[in-house]
């Protein structure tokens, strides 16, 4: 991480402006996945998406992961989990070196649904990338990988990155 520009001084009004935008782009991206779902015959809502997204991207996640990484309870976390086993979206088996942690992937089936949301998010990005322009993608990934903090180091394997 490179350090912060002595330059850059925020003011509280600058602050809230990037605050409400954070709001305003995440209500945006909810709304293109809700309507990517709506109709949805399995009854899957945005939930569920979400965590067949964090699946793809890192498979094998536990309970105890997914809960850090969404900020569910760790019943909530197990209960869409369990939703996405029962629909045959995820496939759970015991793990390696403890047989107690079951890591969760997607089945075939998980793997188009989750696709299936994605397609219009990214759809959704790639406009919003060349609105801000080439320079701005760059600068976009560090703002949001800053927010997420530590998030973005929860399930990875050690040599793999985002």
């Amino acid at each position: 991480m490179q350090p912060a520009d002595a330059r850059l001084i925020l003011r509280e009004e600058e602050l809230d402006a990037a605050l409400e935008l954070f709001f305003l782009a995440e209500a945006a991206l909810w709304s293109t996945a809700e309507a990517a779902l709506d109709g949805d015959p399995a009854g899957l809502g945005k939930g569920h998406f979400r965590m067949a997204f964090l699946l793809k991207r890192r498979p094998g996640l536990g309970v105890q992961e997914l809960t850090r990484l969404t900020g569910l309870s760790k019943q909530g976390a197990s209960r869409t989990l369990k939703e996405l086993e029962d629909k045959g979206l995820v496939a759970k088996a015991p793990g390696e070196s403890d047989m107690r942690r079951r890591p969760a992937v997607l089945t075939p089936a998980g793997a188009a649904f989750e696709t299936r949301v994605s397609e219009r998010l990214r759809a959704h990005l790639i406009r919003a990338y060349r609105a801000g322009g080439l320079d701005a993608v760059g600068g976009a990934r560090r703002i949001l990988g800053a927010v997420a903090g530590p998030r973005t180091q929860v399930g990875l394997r050690k040599g793999e990155d985002e």
